[in-house]
């Protein structure tokens, strides 16, 4: 799997997720429907337009860009009246219907997104209200409500109650809360697999390692959301037993089996049913977020320069969702997203839709370092948005997110 988190992809065939999601497309394929005008991307948004136009928008406002306003538009138009969104709407006026399929992934990073943005409230308030409806009795969430929870749900749920101001240890369902769910899915550390967390139990009810859904859990155990900062290192850097799992030693036993994942490689591989194993660089770079969150920094870097070297022609043929998760690793181990082996992601990014601009006043201290690496950066930044305006493409699928 390459981006993250297109959950509709693992939906159809059961496996797990990115937190999810769906292979990467051709660089420039041909749409089977019209990509509209405002959202990012220039492939088919069928399965992934309110996903990536949200991990668009809240890679953007992490870098201090202000996105343009018919980007905003048009993930704020995708909502249905009940307040869910589903993957796509090509025909956004016409009202939800029974065919429209709403998901949980989707809202949940429609708020995201739209929190970030700011100026949003009522639309988040009525995401925030749907997802409450559509909790399971075990405190979870399932990708489309009705079906048994899994832990890329739950966690990217969680992130949009933490980002919308709502703490998830409220909300609840026949008193159970996600964090209730969470440890369920963690494997045992003395089993194959220890620490990691499971998209969801198999038929027989095994638990079997994921180390995508083990990324997205153990940001969600940490009450975090798409964007995260290096945390406090650990107690213990090994899986701790225990009969009844806290939050934290979700968290902790999953950042264990995450760093020792990468420890050889640098990277994680793909789990795909049937495909030969290779390099995931979506789920890296997720790794690389969580790993950071849970203060593990020693090997989120050594994932991040992994990614470094290797996964630039990836984020150019998958597009914008690729580009966003390179920026949030870049930004949770404090990496400049401006200088990505001699690119910069974040005009690739912007070069894929409506140019976002700079919101000055959030980096006015950056721009007089001017002699420090951070400082050129901001300025390079600020030169690029004043050339961004000229025509450029609705590009690049990404996905797997």
């Amino acid at each position: 799997m390459n981006v993250r988190r297109s959950a509709a992809a693992l939906a159809a065939v059961g496996v797990l997720a990115a937190a999810a999601p769906a292979t990467a497309a051709d660089p420039s394929p041909s749409p089977k429907v019209t990509v509209p005008s405002g959202l990012y991307g220039k492939s088919d948004p069928t399965y992934d337009g309110v996903w990536r136009q949200s991990l668009t928008l809240v890679a953007q406002r992490t870098l201090g860009y202000r996105p343009a306003a018919a980007a905003v538009d048009w993930l704020t138009g995708q909502q249905c009246a009940n307040g869910s969104f589903a993957a796509f709407r090509a025909a956004p006026a016409a009202p939800c219907d029974d065919k429209v399929k709403a998901d949980t992934n989707s809202t949940a990073a429609a708020v995201q997104a739209l929190a970030a943005t700011g100026g949003h409230g009522g639309a988040v308030e009525k995401a925030v209200d749907w997802l409450k409806s559509v909790q399971n009795k075990d405190g979870g969430w399932s990708y489309y409500p009705g079906g048994p929870s899994d832990t890329n749900s739950t966690s990217v749920v969680i992130g949009a109650l933490a980002a919308a101001g709502t703490d998830p240890a409220d909300v609840r369902k026949s008193g159970k809360s996600p964090y209730d769910a969470l440890p369920a899915w963690s494997i045992p550390c003395d089993q194959d697999g220890g620490g990691a967390l499971v998209y969801q139990p198999d038929k027989k009810g095994k638990l079997l390692a994921n180390a995508d859904a083990t990324a997205a859990g153990l940001l969600g155990a940490l009450g975090k959301g798409f964007v995260a900062e290096a945390g406090k290192a650990p107690a213990q850097d090994a899986c701790a037993e225990s009969e009844h799992l806290t939050r934290a030693q979700v968290a902790d036993n999953a950042g264990a089996y995450l760093g020792t994942a990468v420890a050889k490689s640098g990277h994680l591989l793909s789990t795909l049913p049937g495909a030969k194993d290779q390099p995931d660089y979506g789920n890296t770079a997720d790794a690389v977020v969580a790993l950071a969150a849970d203060g593990r920094t020693e090997p989120a870097r050594k994932a991040y320069a992994w990614l470094e070297k290797n996964a630039g022609p990836w984020a150019t043929q998958s597009g914008p969702a690729a580009y966003a998760q390179l920026i949030l690793a870049a930004h949770a181990i404090g990496e400049q997203p401006g200088d990505f082996d001699g690119t910069s992601l974040v005009s690739s990014l912007n070069a894929l839709g409506p140019a976002p601009r700079m919101d000055s006043a959030a980096h006015e201290p950056a721009a007089e370092e001017e002699d420090s690496k951070s400082g050129v950066w901001w300025i390079v930044g600020v030169g690029l948005v004043a050339g961004i305006g000229i025509g450029f493409l609705l590009s690049g699928r990404k996905r797997r997110p």
